[in-house]
């Protein structure tokens, strides 16, 4: 009789100690799972955030390299137009406009330079000479619209006078044309969101210069 009590509470005991393990198991496996999930879930979208975040500072394309790589010579162009005005121009209203000129994209070189540096790419040398990349000899012009030659430049630093405003106006619009057209293509097709932002600047502030100038144009 004792025997038979002993069996069955060694029974009862070991089906006790059984369900209790099996609901450790089961709970260890809950959390485990359930901390697994949140764990690599949190992971995931912290680094997709991250990674998107990296993308949309740095992305940047072909477009953005080309604007950036002729707007500099362009600019430079501009700057020197603009500097003869200082000891050419007999008009304090075209002397005014090459002074806006002048620091309106003297930084803005600065700051493409900057994002070409950045990427790896070649920048324009001060002299316009940019080596392997064709189509943008900044003595000749090509491949930029709006940039002035060889010949235009020579004449327009021979000019002086009223003959020099009204030059460096008929020039100046021509080449601010040449850069709206250029900063509207990186508009519509660029992908660095700075590179679009200067190219929205560039359109308004030079839409504007080119009304100024043609106004101008009308009294010389």
């Amino acid at each position: 009789m004792r025997d038979t009590r002993t069996r069955t509470h060694t029974r009862n005991r070991r089906a006790a100690l059984a369900a209790v393990s099996v609901t450790a198991v089961l709970v260890l496996v809950a959390c485990g799972g359930n901390g697994g999930d949140t764990g690599h879930a949190g992971g995931h979208r912290t680094a997709s955030s991250s990674a998107g975040a990296d993308a949309t500072a740095g992305a940047h394309n072909a477009q953005d390299v080309s604007f950036a790589q002729g707007m500099v010579p362009h600019h430079r162009q501009a700057l020197d137009m603009a500097e003869l005005a200082a000891d050419r121009a007999s008009s304090a209203e075209v002397r005014d406009l090459a002074s806006r000129i002048e620091k309106a994209q003297d930084p803005e070189i600065r700051t493409l330079s900057g994002w070409l540096t950045s990427w790896g790419e070649p920048v324009p040398a001060s002299d316009g000479s940019t080596g392997s990349m064709p189509g943008m000899d900044h003595s000749a012009g090509s491949g930029m619209p709006g940039m002035m030659d060889g010949s235009d430049m020579d004449e327009l630093e021979k000019a002086s006078g009223a003959a020099f405003d009204t030059m460096f106006l008929t020039m100046m619009t021509a080449h601010h044309e040449g850069a709206v057209a250029m900063a509207t293509t990186e508009r519509s097709k660029g992908r660095y969101g700075p590179a679009t932002s200067m190219a929205d600047d560039i359109i308004a502030a030079q839409t504007a210069e080119i009304a100024e100038m043609n106004k101008a144009i009308g009294k010389h």
